[in-house]
C-alpha cells in the first residue's frame, strides 16, 4: 500500500460512515463492463459539490489489491452483482489528485516532475528490479512493468484539469501536463498497460491541444451525461427518501435545489441536499469558489447581450445557447455563448439538451447570481430594477396604461437585443420586464405550445406573501388585442390549474401591434 500505488480504502469508508450516503456503487457495474475493452477510457466531468471525489475514493476502495473492501462493499447496491468479487480488490490502482500533487510539489511548474519522480519510486517498491534508473517518466515505468511482467493497471485521476483551468496562461505548465497525460493515457503503448483510466473534474477534455492528447476517451458532462446521468449527483427518487427519513418538505427542497435534468432525470446538487436535511435551513449552501470570481469579469465584457441574457435567465426565462464554440478551457471566449457554455459546466446554469437551452436551474442558484450581480452594482441592473418594481406595482394596482408603457421602456432600453419576431420573443422581453417578482413570487410557471398560438406566465406568490400578493394569470397576443388575450384566459380557464390557491388572482393580457409598435394591456380581477 503506497500513497499513491494501491491505496487503502479509508477514504471511501468514512464517506459510508456520514450520516447520510447515498449509494453511488452502481456505477461499478458499468466500470466493470469496459475493463479490457476499447471503451476503458471514461472522462466524467462535473462541477464543484457533485461529488468528483467520492467518486474517485469509491472507485479506488473498490479496486485496489492494496486492501480488502469485501465488507465496506457487500451491503451496498454492487455488492448483489454476480461479478462482485470478480473485480474486487485485484487490481494495481494509481489515484492521483492532481490539485494535492501540485501543492505538495509546491508549485505548478513542479508538479509533473513529482507525479513522475513518487510514482517511479512507489513502482520500484513495488516491482523491484523491474524498473531501471534510466526511466524518467510514470508512463515509462508502467511500460517496462508491463513488458516484463504483463501486470496492468487502472489509473484514476481526480480534478484532472487544475492545471488546464488554474494555469490556463502558462504555456510551458500545460505543455509539459498534457505531455504526461498523453504518455500515460494515449495511444498503442498505454493501451498495453491500462486496465481501465478514470477522470473526473470540472471541465470536458479541451478542444485543440488536450484533445489530441486525450481523444480516445468517452467524455461524460453537464451538456451530455449519457447513461452515466444518474451518479452525476441525487436522483430525485432519493431526494425524496431522504426527504422523508428527516422530515423536509420536499416541495420546498425541489424548489431550491432541483433543476438539472440529465437525459430526463432530474439531478440535485449532493452537497446541499446533504445540507438542508441536516440544518433544515432552505438557503445557499453555494460555496464562494474563486472560479466565479474568474466569469464575473467576462460577465462585465457583455459579449453579445451578455448581460440581457443572465436578466432572461434570474427572470426564469430560458436563452438558446451553441455549446460547441467553446474551447473547454478558461482563456478562449469569443462569444455569450463560451461564457454560458462554461457557467454550465461549473453549475451556474443548467441545459435542455433537446431545446438547446441554458437556464438558472433552482432558487440556490438564482441567489446567487442576485448576489453577485448587486455586489458588483451593475448600473444598468440598479435603474433596471427600479423599472421592474414600478411595473409590478402598477399591475397590482391594475393600471393597465401605466403596465404598457413600462414594458415597452424595458424592451427598447433594457431588452434591445431581443428582436420581436412573435409571441415568444415577446415573452422574453416579459420575463426580464417582471424580474422584480423573484423576491415575492415562485419561479414563473410558463407555458409554450408550438406555433404562433400564445406564451402565458403564471405567478403564485410564495407562501410567506400570500396574503399581500396575488397569483397572476399573464397572457400574450402578437398582432391582435388585450381584450383577446383576456377573453382566451377565461375561455379556456387557465385559471383552473389555481383553484388549490386561495387567494387573489389577477388575469393580464397584454398585445403587441407590430405595425404600430404599440404595447396596450388589460387587467381585470378573476372571479372564481
Amino acid at each position: 500500500m503506497g500513497r499513491f500505488l494501491n491505496p487503502d480504502n479509508r477514504a471511501f469508508q468514512d464517506v459510508v460512515n456520514s450520516r447520510i450516503y447515498v449509494d453511488k456503487t452502481g456505477l461499478l457495474e458499468y466500470t466493470n463492463s469496459v475493463i479490457d475493452t476499447t471503451a476503458k477510457f471514461i472522462c466524467n466531468s462535473r462541477p464543484r459539490r457533485f461529488g468528483k471525489s467520492i467518486t474517485a475514493d469509491m472507485l479506488t476502495a473498490y479496486y485496489s489489491r492494496g486492501c480488502d473492501s469485501k465488507e465496506l462493499f457487500a451491503p451496498l447496491e454492487i455488492g448483489q452483482s454476480e461479478n462482485f468479487e470478480k473485480y474486487l480488490n485485484q487490481y494495481d490502482v494509481f489515484h492521483l489528485d492532481i490539485q494535492w500533487c501540485m501543492m505538495d510539489a509546491k508549485s505548478p511548474e513542479k508538479t509533473v516532475d513529482y507525479m513522475n519522480s513518487h510514482i517511479i519510486a512507489e513502482l520500484k517498491e513495488a516491482y523491484p528490479g523491474i524498473v531501471p534508473d534510466s526511466v524518467q517518466t510514470a508512463y515509462g515505468a508502467l511500460s517496462q512493468i508491463y513488458t516484463e511482467t504483463g501486470k496492468r493497471f487502472i489509473v484514476i485521476i481526480d480534478e484532472w484539469d487544475v492545471l488546464i483551468r488554474d494555469e490556463s496562461a502558462n504555456q510551458a505548465v500545460q505543455e509539459e501536463y498534457i505531455n504526461f497525460l498523453r504518455g500515460m493515457l494515449k495511444g498503442s503503448e498505454p493501451s498495453k498497460f491500462i486496465h481501465l483510466a478514470y477522470l473526473t473534474g470540472i471541465l470536458p477534455i479541451k478542444k485543440v491541444k488536450t484533445q489530441s492528447a486525450l481523444n480516445n476517451f468517452d467524455e461524460y458532462t453537464m451538456l451530455d451525461a449519457g447513461e452515466l446521468a444518474s451518479y452525476i449527483g441525487f436522483t430525485e427518487e432519493e431526494v425524496k427518501e431522504l426527504s422523508d427519513r428527516y422530515r423536509r418538505d420536499f416541495r420546498e427542497v425541489k424548489r431550491w435545489y432541483d433543476g438539472y435534468v440529465l437525459e430526463e432525470q432530474h439531478m440535485y446538487n449532493p452537497r446541499a441536499v446533504v445540507s438542508v436535511m441536516l440544518r433544515g435551513k432552505y438557503q445557499s449552501y453555494w460555496a464562494q469558489t474563486g472560479t466565479y470570481e474568474l466569469i464575473l469579469p467576462l460577465i462585465n465584457k457583455n459579449f453579445d447581450g451578455l448581460k440581457t441574457a443572465i436578466l432572461t435567465m434570474l427572470s426564469g426565462d430560458e436563452v438558446r445557447v451553441k455549446t460547441t464554440s467553446f474551447q473547454n478551457d478558461m482563456v478562449s471566449f469569443r462569444s455569450r455563448d463560451d461564457v454560458l457554455t462554461l457557467l454550465i459546466h461549473l453549475g451556474y446554469l443548467a441545459y435542455d439538451q433537446k431545446k438547446q437551452t441554458a437556464y438558472i436551474p433552482n432558487e440556490e442558484i438564482r441567489r446567487e447570481f442576485a448576489d453577485a450581480v448587486e455586489e458588483n452594482k451593475w448600473n444598468e441592473l440598479i435603474e433596471f430594477e427600479n423599472q421592474s418594481r414600478e411595473l409590478l406595482e402598477a399591475t397590482l394596482d391594475m393600471d393597465a396604461d401605466a403596465v404598457a408603457a413600462g414594458i415597452e421602456k424595458i424592451h427598447m432600453e433594457y431588452a434591445s437585443s431581443i428582436q420581436y419576431h412573435d409571441e415568444n420573443s415577446l415573452s422574453s422581453v416579459l420575463a426580464i420586464a417582471y424580474l422584480s417578482t423573484i423576491q415575492y413570487y415562485f419561479k414563473p410557471i410558463r407555458e409554450l405550445p408550438s406555433g404562433r398560438g400564445f406564451a402565458d406566465f403564471v405567478f403564485i406568490p410564495k407562501i410567506e406573501y400570500t396574503a399581500d400578493y396575488p397569483a397572476l394569470v399573464v397572457e400574450l397576443k402578437w398582432n391582435k388585442n388585450a381584450e383577446t388575450a383576456l377573453q382566451q384566459i377565461k375561455d379556456k380557464k387557465y385559471p383552473d390549474s389555481l383553484l388549490q390557491y386561495t387567494g387573489h388572482i389577477l388575469i393580464v393580457g397584454i398585445n403587441y401591434d407590430k405595425k404600430s409598435k404599440v404595447h396596450q394591456c388589460s387587467i381585470e380581477n378573476y372571479e372564481k
